[in-house]
């Protein structure tokens, strides 16, 4: 089995995809370095895995989804979030599945197919 992540991510304040959030997958090691920068779409995915089987590689990685501009774009005040941070390690032959659950001020992820 080849190794893939996706995200997505869900506006709970609104309760709906959040369209148009952007998202930066980081590398951590060696040193961090930006590998891809994408934008949600209406669906609140990207339209193509972060990382597809010809791109995976294990390591540690992190996640920044930017959530203050998403809400502030839609006129919705978000004094308590600005850019979300997730941590995570991928390991060979895994599919990841990183979903984020957000409002202004508070958030959820965890691990899903």
């Amino acid at each position: 089995m080849a190794g893939k992540l996706s995200t997505h991510v869900l506006d709970t304040h609104r309760g709906g995809p959040a369209a148009g959030m952007t998202v930066e997958l980081w590398r951590l090691d060696p040193e961090p370095r930006l590998v891809k920068t994408a934008v949600t779409n209406a669906d609140g995915r990207t339209d193509a895995p972060l990382l597809g089987p010809d791109e995976f590689a294990p390591g540690a990685y992190e996640l920044r989804f930017a959530v203050r501009p998403y809400f502030l774009a839609r006129g919705v005040p978000c004094p308590f979030l600005d850019t979300v941070p997730v941590r995570f390690e991928l390991e060979a032959g895994q599919a990841y599945h990183v979903p984020l659950l957000v409002t202004p001020w508070a958030y959820n992820t965890y691990r899903g197919s």
